[in-house]
């Protein structure tokens, strides 16, 4: 319970300071097989509406808004939320966007209510998806694969998913989603290469991700950070890894 509360109050505080904006980031990447937004485009029709679970602070589905009659962006962080709603104000107040503070465990939608729903890094409830998803409708998520910054979770013996096997959130998920009643279940996968510009930029990621638990509150935190920047640097940049997996599902 502890470690849900904490990330909770983490959550809530970048909500509030920076939504989830990694745009300013100095990044390369090889190995990128999709972008996620993208795939839910491809699956919108301009009459369809779209809920976009766990929306942080809208910088990613306010760019593909756009093609859809309605989209709906929730998140349970009234801070995240705040900080879509000076997101959405900035872009030109898109008429057909709305953004909610609410949790995924219990949507407050009719029955048979979107045409596509999404949800990248974020949990789900298969069953309250399912059902606010009308017949021949699309759930598309992406998540982050266990070995997910594997160098970085190994430099500080601590990490967001050290330990756990490969492949087991993507198991959970797709055992979930066929017991909702899903069908046409499919499964992408990467393991891309990542290049961080400079230790600035890295350390930008750490403290506003949850990739190391309570990254800066033990004493060797900043000496861990300085010899794995030595020890992974190179002519691209800081190298680590960013893994995904893609679930897509017809009801």
């Amino acid at each position: 319970m502890k470690k849900k509360m904490d990330y909770t109050t983490f959550y809530e505080r970048i909500g509030r300071l920076n939504g989830w904006d990694f745009s300013s980031l100095k990044v390369t990447s090889e190995g990128i097989e999709w972008n996620f937004y993208e795939e839910v485009t491809r699956c919108t029709k301009p009459s369809d509406l779209i809920l976009d679970i766990g929306t942080g602070g809208g910088e990613a589905v306010l760019s593909i808004a756009h093609p859809a009659l309605l989209l709906v962006g929730i998140d349970l962080s009234q801070g995240m939320i705040e900080t879509a709603q000076r997101n959405l104000k900035a872009s030109g107040s898109r008429s057909n966007v709305r953004f909610v503070n609410m949790n995924a465990e219990q949507l407050a939608f009719p029955d048979q209510f979107f045409n596509v729903v999404s949800s990248r890094h974020c949990d789900f409830c298969a069953t309250e998806v399912f059902r606010v998803l009308a017949d021949g409708g699309v759930f598309l998520t992406q998540q982050v694969n266990e070995n997910d910054k594997c160098n970085i979770s190994k430099a500080f013996d601590r990490g967001q998913s050290l330990g756990v096997q490969p492949g087991t959130l993507m198991e959970r998920y797709k055992r979930e989603l066929r017991e909702a009643g899903f069908r046409d279940i499919e499964a992408h996968e990467y393991n891309a290469t990542e290049y961080y510009a400079t230790p600035d930029d890295l350390l930008f990621l750490l403290t506003h991700a949850p990739i190391i638990p309570g990254f800066g509150e033990k004493e060797y935190d900043l000496e861990r950070f300085q010899q794995f920047v030595e020890q992974n640097r190179c002519d691209k940049g800081i190298r680590t890894n960013s893994a995904r997996f893609m679930l897509t599902a017809r009801k």
